[in-house]
């Protein structure tokens, strides 16, 4: 922990992404305006006591817009990314425990995977089932998939050639079992590390499909959208694209900034390299 603390990039990465997750949970028990609550007659006004960051063009209150779209951002990240660590990771340990066939045609189906970004998954999703978010996390959690499979390939089968791994075949463990027992365990550091990158890039993709219309629909806030119903404002009114784009430039940095402060910490050697 003190290690930790004195990690510059560990400590800026968790105070942003603990400011999300503060944005998002507050947003669940209260916010300024309720955020679906239209009023014409006060759209596109400055801050004030009574909005601290102004309306939007249908008179919403912005600040309400910002937390939950931080809610809607987290919920899309955690489950999307979960959904890549939990099959990427499996697939991972099958393909380092069988080798031969097995683990080529596993390689070779993450390949193919890597050829369908998440933005192209999304519309394909939703010319078959329509826009939503359900979609998004379906499209961000399957372009997941192949990344968390590569890492966990990768480092399983360094796993695999340790002694401790030998002594468990030699006790007549079988494949499977050490790879959870054993295998999973040693290379956890490495997952999670990578979680929290993806976990950035989730809410960038998230973003991203809802500027196009592809994500979070309305009466559910989104930065995304909040993005692409200022662009027809950007001259009469540039703050409304400032702060929905400000809060995924400090979400996606603050992620990163952690995953970037754990690599370091879970890697002793990296931190002494860096001095």
């Amino acid at each position: 922990m003190r290690r930790a603390l004195r990690h510059p990039s560990f400590v800026a990465g968790a105070l942003l992404s603990v400011a999300l997750l503060v944005a998002a949970a507050l947003s669940l028990l209260w916010t300024p305006w309720p955020t679906d609550e239209i009023n014409m007659a006060a759209k596109l006004q400055g801050p004030s006591a009574a909005h601290w960051l102004g309306t939007d063009v249908l008179g919403r209150d912005i600040a309400s817009l910002l937390l939950a779209g931080a809610r809607s951002s987290i919920l899309v990240g955690l489950i999307a990314v979960g959904i890549g660590l939990t099959v990427g990771t499996l697939l991972g340990l099958w393909a380092a425990a069988r080798r031969g066939w097995v683990e080529e045609a596993l390689m070779r189906l993450t390949d193919f995977g890597f050829a369908f970004p998440a933005i192209l998954l999304a519309i394909m999703l939703t010319a078959v089932w329509g826009p939503g978010m359900v979609n998004a996390i379906i499209a961000i959690g399957l372009h997941n998939i192949p990344t968390f499979a590569r890492i966990t390939r990768a480092s399983a089968r360094q796993q695999w050639a340790r002694d401790y791994v030998l002594a468990a075949r030699a006790c007549g463990k079988g494949a499977w079992r050490i790879s959870v027992e054993h295998v999973l365990p040693n290379i956890a550091a490495v997952l999670i590390v990578q979680a929290t990158i993806q976990f950035a890039l989730a809410i960038l993709a998230e973003a991203a499909l809802s500027y196009l219309g592809l994500g979070t629909q309305p009466p559910q806030p989104s930065w995304g959208r909040m993005l692409a119903e200022a662009q027809s404002l950007i001259f009469q009114a540039p703050m409304l694209a400032v702060y929905p784009g400000l809060a995924i430039v400090l979400a996606v940095l603050g992620l990163n900034l952690l995953g970037d402060g754990l690599r370091d910490l879970f890697d002793p050697r990296l931190a002494r390299a860096r001095r």
